[in-house]
């Protein structure tokens, strides 16, 4: 993939994960206190704002710009090795927050904020924050209360108790909702079986699709779609899916009973709140994207209203207000998640 062509000009409107239930801390302040007005933030994406996780970074960057919180400016479809040219690039302009995802670039993104003191860096990582990088913070997708929350749904929902999931790569942001996900089809269908599969990419909704329509030939009556092009396949295979970050709804009426969706904006807003204050650290934001935080929410079922069964909703319900107030806890589990 190449980078934006107009990389500083257009403007628009996260292996220790099982750690980061916690924020944790590190040493080392981020530099003085910001100005009054706006915040200088730049976003670099490796797939477009389309995509399901960037677009929900996106949205949250629109929403400060409109607040007024901050300035914003993104590159999209960058690839891994242009990563660290458009990361300095961005920094060398003086911008004050610099967020994206590094999953592939992890010592090329630190090393870049090594170099920048001064610039405070919100990263999605597999990885925790270090004493070695002050301004180094990290974030994750840790929405596995609402994935949880699907699972008791489609457990519901399943005939032949078999479902199919397909996710890009099996790394612990996509392992842990999968886990979560399999762990509450099992409060309603136990003695389901699950295809898991991954595509080796984040964005192929052909190669997803593809892939799906295996699964359904396999006998899954209903999909996991972590990527794109899985609700295609069921779609047009007349079965259900339940979704993952984004709801999508409205575009698979008949289709998609669920989802989890992912709220980026307790992130951004702790990070603006941080920089503004000259207090950004180096810290775990994981915790964020938890429920009870605001992180993460079950998607309104639309058209499926009423057509889920009681008992689940009911149970839904119980484990929602539960996990809210943590007399109850969704397992992380980023193991890589296996077809039983």
């Amino acid at each position: 993939m190449s980078s934006h062509p107009n990389l500083l000009k257009r403007r628009q409107v996260l292996a220790g994960a099982a750690a980061g239930a916690a924020a944790l801390a590190m040493p080392g302040f981020m530099g003085r206190a910001r100005a009054e007005g706006p915040l200088k933030v730049a976003a670099i994406y490796t797939v477009p704002v389309e995509q399901q996780w960037v677009s929900r970074i996106h949205k949250a960057a629109n929403a400060a710009v409109a607040r007024g919180d901050i300035e914003y400016v993104f590159s999209e479809n960058t690839s891994n090795n242009d990563y660290e040219r458009v990361m300095r690039e961005y920094s060398e302009a003086g911008h004050d927050l610099i967020i994206g995802e590094v999953f592939a670039v992890e010592d090329a993104a630190r090393q870049v904020a090594a170099d920048y003191p001064e610039t405070a860096y919100l990263m999605g990582s597999s990885f925790l924050p270090k004493d070695d990088a002050p301004n180094f913070a990290v974030f994750d997708n840790y929405i596995q209360d609402a994935s949880y929350l699907s699972g008791i749904i489609a457990g519901a929902m399943t005939k032949s108790n078999n479902m199919g999931m397909v996710g890009g790569f099996p790394i612990p942001e996509v392992n842990r909702l999968m886990h979560a996900f399999m762990a509450g089809v099992k409060e309603t269908a136990p003695d389901t079986k699950f295809q898991v599969a991954f595509i080796g990419s984040w964005f192929d909704p052909p190669k997803a699709k593809e892939t799906a329509f295996a699964q359904i030939d396999g006998g899954a009556d209903i999909l996991y779609a972590e990527r794109f092009g899985v609700s295609d396949a069921a779609k047009e295979k007349g079965i259900l899916a339940i979704g993952n970050v984004i709801d999508t709804q409205a575009d698979y009426p008949d289709t998609v009973v669920a989802s989890a969706l992912w709220h980026f904006e307790p992130t951004l807003d702790h990070a603006i709140e941080m920089v503004k204050a000259g207090t950004f650290k180096a810290e775990n934001y994981g915790v964020y994207s938890f429920m009870k935080e605001g992180g993460c929410s079950l998607a309104p079922l639309g058209t499926f209203e009423g057509k889920v069964p009681e008992e689940a909703m009911k149970l839904v319900m119980e484990r929602e207000a539960a996990i809210k107030d943590g007399s109850f806890v969704v397992e992380i589990n980023d193991e890589e998640p296996k077809s039983s």
